[in-house]
């Protein structure tokens, strides 16, 4: 008796049908028929590719490549019809022509989209941070006010990270980048005549490692992007008021008027949860299979299709945000406290010869006096300095300035502003080398 499986391609050994809540639990074509245009593309290179090793004749190529195009134009125009033993994306197309091929070239395609996207987010950081370039506001450690520094300084802060990973993606996307078909689950073909329907699979070790460190970068990327959301978030409260969302990236309260809520940066912190639990949920995955191909692995095209739709709306918000966002000067620049300057009070001391673990005890002590008689640490009197060390002279009052405070750093990575200035100018040229790249 023929086998009631025997259309499907793993079908000749099977008796009897599949029963049908198996059959739907069993498909992953729900979600990876948005690899169409990859699969034919790939198709229609190892087609090529098998010519020119002499395994297709010229005269097959051409039948096979004027197929794969009929295919593409019916899924082109949405007249391709899925039917109910479409395991796959490669199996529809394989109905259609008898080719399939793997998810590399669509993880690749996918690279380079969310690439620009992240070079966009942070070429318009790094053009804010040129312009606005003059604005002091608080730095903070534990969230208190720590030390004065450049608005600027806290946007190439973030800058940095997403350069970062920018570079990550780019060593991801020249490991994707081969061709992997050709590859079996255990070994490689070297049979003159290959059953299309068995090209599309890789060593399965090497593709979803793949996949993994994909989820790995965006997982990190997205973490980065919460961390700054955060930050954001803080500052557009009104206890802080240094930044205003406009409304196109803003929300209202269905209760209290008078509220906007900084939803978008909320949505950008809670889409970083997210990505993470896709990467942990396939890490669990992974764990405890056994080497080369099992069916678990199917679980690695929903991660990856809602982490890359994920992470490509949330570099967009984020490129927008922080476009149109409005600074508020003032509310920054009140922000910043005498207190602020207690370390560059203990530099003083340095720069008079004084040991760095000694200056920073005097300044301490110079604190607690300002906090006993309830003042500023700049309205402290020369001759209550004195008590705490003789070192203390009128130049002290040359420390009571954040200016100058920010300019003292001009070391790469600095507060100073030739040191941003230099930060912003690496940026543009690293930006401009990375949109050179093929």
């Amino acid at each position: 008796m023929a086998s009631s499986e025997g259309n499907k391609l793993w079908g000749g050994r099977f008796v009897g049908n599949t029963d049908p809540i198996m059959e739907k639990f069993n498909a992953s074509i729900a979600y990876d028929q948005r690899m169409w245009e990859a699969d034919i593309k790939g198709s229609k290179a190892y087609v090529k590719a098998l010519q020119k090793a002499g395994l297709v004749t010229q005269n097959e190529m051409e039948q096979i490549l004027t197929g794969l195009d009929k295919v593409f134009d019916e899924w082109s125009k949405g007249e391709f019809k899925i039917k109910p033993g479409d395991e796959d994306i490669h199996t529809a197309n394989e109905r259609r022509l008898k080719v399939a091929t793997d998810m590399r070239l669509w993880l690749r395609d996918a690279i380079n989209t969310l690439k620009e996207l992240a070079l966009q987010l942070i070429s318009t950081m790094v053009e804010r941070a040129a312009v606005e370039i003059e604005i002091l506001c608080p730095g903070y450690t534990h969230m208190q006010r720590a030390q004065p520094i450049r608005w600027s300084h806290w946007i190439l802060s973030h800058a940095v990270a997403l350069s970062r990973d920018v570079e990550r993606l780019e060593d991801i996307r020249k490991h994707v980048n081969v061709m992997p078909l050709g590859r079996l689950f255990l070994c490689i073909y070297n049979f003159k005549r290959i059953l299309y329907g068995l090209l599309r699979l890789n060593l399965f070790n090497q593709k979803y490692n793949k996949n993994t460190e994909f989820l790995f970068w965006a997982s990190m990327c997205l973490t980065h992007l919460s961390k700054m959301a955060e930050d954001l978030i803080l500052y557009s409260t009104k206890e802080f008021s240094f930044i205003t969302l406009t409304d196109a990236y803003s929300t209202g309260s269905s209760l209290m008027p008078q509220k906007k809520n900084a939803d978008s940066l909320e949505l950008i912190r809670s889409k970083a949860g997210r990505v993470f639990g896709r990467c942990a949920g396939f890490l669990m995955t992974l764990k405890g299979l056994p080497s080369t191909y099992n069916k678990d692995l199917q679980e690695d095209k929903e991660a990856m299709f809602d982490t890359y739709d994920t992470v490509h709306a949330v570099l967009q918000v984020a490129t927008g945000v922080i476009s149109t966002l409005m600074v508020n000067q003032p509310a920054m620049e009140r922000a910043l406290s005498p207190d602020m300057l207690a370390t560059d009070l203990a530099y003083h001391l340095v720069r008079k010869g004084m040991p760095f673990r000694e200056a920073h005890s005097c300044a301490g002590k110079a604190v607690y006096i300002a906090e006993s008689k309830n003042i500023h640490l700049s309205q402290i009197t020369v001759e209550d300095l004195q008590t705490v060390s003789p070192l203390f002279d009128k130049d002290v009052s040359s420390v009571w300035d954040y200016n100058r405070s920010v300019e003292q750093y001009s070391a790469p990575g600095g507060t100073a502003r030739s040191s941003v200035t230099a930060q912003i100018e690496h940026f543009r040229t690293w930006l401009q080398a990375q949109k050179q790249k093929p």
